[in-house]
């Protein structure tokens, strides 16, 4: 099965859950999907992910200056964020339940 159709539709809510236990940056925040073992996550959807999370009141951002290379932007998830990542969560969950009752195999034809 083609797993990128399945990402862009729950990408938003990967893109929360990384970041429920801690601030990011946008590379920083690719790495975490990566190593959770969504490996197919392109540099270019998370940004834009970001950017629509941010522009849809879901995140807050602040920049860390650095010594060592350019500024990093950071992304923080807020009120609205958390509650977001609650409900999409749970749809996700009731989802995912419903799909592995349809897949179960009952031994009858």
């Amino acid at each position: 099965m083609d797993t990128t159709q399945l990402l862009k539709g729950v990408l938003d809510l990967a893109v929360l859950a990384a970041l429920r236990d801690g601030d990011g940056y946008g590379y920083d925040i690719l790495r975490r999907l990566r190593a959770a073992g969504l490996q197919d996550v392109g540099d270019a959807s998370v940004y834009g992910t970001l950017r629509r999370l941010f522009a849809n009141g879901f995140l807050n951002t602040y920049v860390v200056p650095s010594d060592e290379g350019p500024h990093r932007k950071y992304y923080a998830l807020n009120a609205a964020g958390r509650a977001e990542l609650d409900r999409t969560g749970k749809t996700w969950r009731d989802f995912a339940s419903t799909m592995d009752d349809l897949l179960q195999d009952r031994g009858t034809v």
